[in-house]
């Protein structure tokens, strides 16, 4: 496996750092909405790789390396030596379509040697808990999914999925690695802690809340925001995100972030799921700890590629907008952590997201995070 990275500016537009790979097999990209919109870089790309697949979305903000950029669209070449690849492509409607959507996926996606599943969502009109599910239904529980929801910078407006195709709205694309060769390898942690009191989900469906405590959800985060700050709803609530667990099962915990709000019906929409019964606290952060948590999903991944370590690696960085938009200028402490974990023979690239998905630290199952760091790994053993 041999990776090769590509970046493009407004400035100096296609730029190689080194000679590209030799039969390019998969060309990953990612770039701001306003970039990829009109489609015009997606054709520059197949046409310096005509026989690549090509995978990519829109963001909150590129990764590549330890930097982070609004304006570049930062991509990887990437060739194997004796890695199968597959990728599908399927159009959603409405967040009612996920599960359907995913299951579609995963039965294209199957076989006896996939050995993972790497996606890109449409980051406002899906589900990301019931996708993941039906994708990790159709190709079993132990193949891990990883990826996340594309982003529109803190705007919330529309994302754009390309699956060999030009970039759009609307659109789930997944691509799987197979064969005995490919190790994937994953990591995610948080670094959000919890305040206030714990409350009940007493009225939910699917990842839309309504009530907490037998109270409108939208007038709970209101009081904390107050009037000025509320008036940036969805944006302003990514700056507290939630924490909900089965009360029955506290190694169920996720986090969840707010993608819409309605202001008439007093009911928040989230990235995934929110079950009517669970628990659910606000969470805020700080820059050590968030940092901290980009170490920790740094460290997991690298230990997860089981013998791989030494081979070529690229290692995918899909961390959440709201642990952007609270870091600031200080976000880059949390690539910089990472990197140092991954090590100077990883290449690093990556995307701020609405949503990540990874298997989870304690039970193995690939789901939905929000406001976490999760790193995708990537080693062929022998090339």
């Amino acid at each position: 496996m041999r990776a090769k990275p590509m970046l493009w500016s407004p400035r100096t537009g296609w730029t190689l750092n080194s000679a590209e790979p030799v039969e390019t097999s998969l060309v990953l990209y990612f770039g701001a909405h306003e970039t990829l919109a009109h489609g015009a870089h997606y054709d520059e790309m197949r046409g310096m790789f005509p026989s690549a697949h090509i995978l990519g979305c829109s963001t909150g903000g590129q990764i590549y390396g330890d930097n982070i950029s609004d304006d570049e669209i930062v991509a990887a070449a990437i060739a194997f030596d004796a890695t199968r690849l597959k990728l599908r492509r399927h159009e959603i409607g409405d967040p009612s379509q996920s599960r359907e959507c995913g299951e579609a996926i995963g039965r294209a996606l199957a076989a006896e040697d996939l050995a993972g599943v790497f996606v890109l969502s449409d980051g406002l009109n899906v589900n990301g808990t019931a996708l993941v599910a039906g994708i990790a239904g159709a190709i079993g529980a132990k193949i891990p999914v990883t990826g996340g929801l594309a982003g529109d910078g803190p705007y919330f407006r529309e994302t754009l999925v390309g699956g060999d195709c030009a970039p759009r709205t609307r659109t789930v694309a997944a691509i799987g690695f197979y064969g005995s060769a490919i190790r994937v390898s994953h990591g995610s942690a948080g670094g959000w802690d919890p305040f206030g009191p714990r409350r009940r989900v007493t009225k939910s469906a699917g990842n839309v809340l309504f009530e907490l405590d037998d109270k409108p959800a939208l007038d709970l985060y209101e009081r904390y925001l107050g009037p000025e700050e509320s008036e940036g709803l969805p944006g302003a609530a990514l700056l507290f995100p939630m924490r909900i667990h089965d009360a029955a099962d506290p190694d169920s915990a996720v986090v969840r972030t707010v993608l819409a709000v309605d202001r008439d019906a007093r009911s928040m929409t989230f990235a995934g799921d929110v079950p009517q019964g669970w628990v659910a606290q606000l969470m805020h952060g700080n820059f050590d700890r968030l940092a901290a948590g980009a170490a920790e999903a740094a460290r997991q991944a690298r230990a997860g590629l089981d013998g791989g370590v030494g081979a070529p690696q690229l290692s995918v960085l899909v961390s959440c907008i709201g642990r952007r938009l609270l870091m600031g200028q200080q976000t880059v402490a949390e690539t910089e952590a990472a990197g140092a974990e991954l090590g100077a023979d990883t290449m690093r690239l990556g995307f701020y997201s609405y949503g990540e998905i990874c298997p989870h630290a304690k039970s193995g199952l690939s789901g939905l995070h929000n406001q976490t760091m999760t790193i995708t790994s990537f080693a062929e053993i022998g090339g």
